[in-house]
């Protein structure tokens, strides 16, 4: 269903992590359920210890709770993210994160169909959360290998980053289907000369966005048959 999978897209929106600034240094974290090494979190002068983030490990479909996030597959360089439903059926979308040239995380690309008997032209969209730092007014601009470039607009700025929405034709999907890259450009706002191109790779996106439509589709199913299922609401009495 067409409002349930925008739906899941705000969701997916709201439960993605911040990104850093297009200048800041990229860090590695710790491998997941592991300790960091401590050198510095002991207080000067004393024996006490502040801490250290240890970092949880990725969710499944098993471990998951209603609403959140957890990863049901990989596909190359891409990863299929789904929110648990509480159904069984749970909507997804492809997911990677796109890092610049010295690999530093710089923005995040979801990808997802649309429901059947959506209104065209667009069959698939896709959700890009660039840093806050982005120059609005330049737009974010998209080519598949040598077609020709697209842009597109940003549409809104929440804590997290600047998010563009974009709407792909079946041709478009088709050429994402066989194509090598995607390159993805913005423009910081500090530095408007100096545009920064974002690399997605497209190995293994054909079979993630099928596995992706095949989920949303059985997801969408089971949500049209518990609507239907659901008591009428009474209407007032005078």
């Amino acid at each position: 269903m067409l409002k349930s999978r925008i739906s899941l897209a705000a969701l997916l929106i709201a439960l993605g992590t911040a990104l850093p600034a297009l200048a800041q240094e990229a860090t590695t974290p710790p491998a997941e359920g592991t300790v960091a090494p401590a050198d510095d979190a002991a207080v000067p002068g004393t024996d006490l210890s502040m801490g250290v983030e240890v970092a949880p490990a990725d969710l499944t479909a098993e471990t998951a709770e209603p609403g959140q996030t957890y990863t049901a597959g990989a596909f190359e360089a891409w990863s299929q993210r789904c929110v648990k439903s509480g159904n069984g059926s749970d909507p997804c979308q492809l997911y990677m994160l796109l890092r610049d040239s010295d690999g530093n995380s710089v923005a995040e690309l979801s990808v997802f169909n649309m429901p059947e008997g959506a209104p065209g032209p667009a069959v698939g969209g896709a959700t890009v959360i660039a840093p806050l730092e982005t120059l609005l007014t330049a737009g974010l601009q998209l080519i598949v290998d040598g077609n020709k470039p697209r842009a597109y607009p940003f549409t809104v700025c929440t804590q997290i980053g600047c998010v563009a929405r974009l709407g792909f034709t079946a041709e478009e999907v088709a050429m994402l289907k066989k194509g090598n890259e995607a390159k993805i450009t913005i423009v910081p706002f500090v530095a408007p000369d100096q545009p920064v191109e974002l690399t997605a790779s497209l190995k293994g996106f054909t079979a993630g966005y099928d596995a992706v439509a095949a989920a949303n589709k059985t997801a969408d199913a089971a949500a049209a048959k518990a609507a239907a299922e659901a008591p009428a609401e009474e209407a007032p009495k005078d």
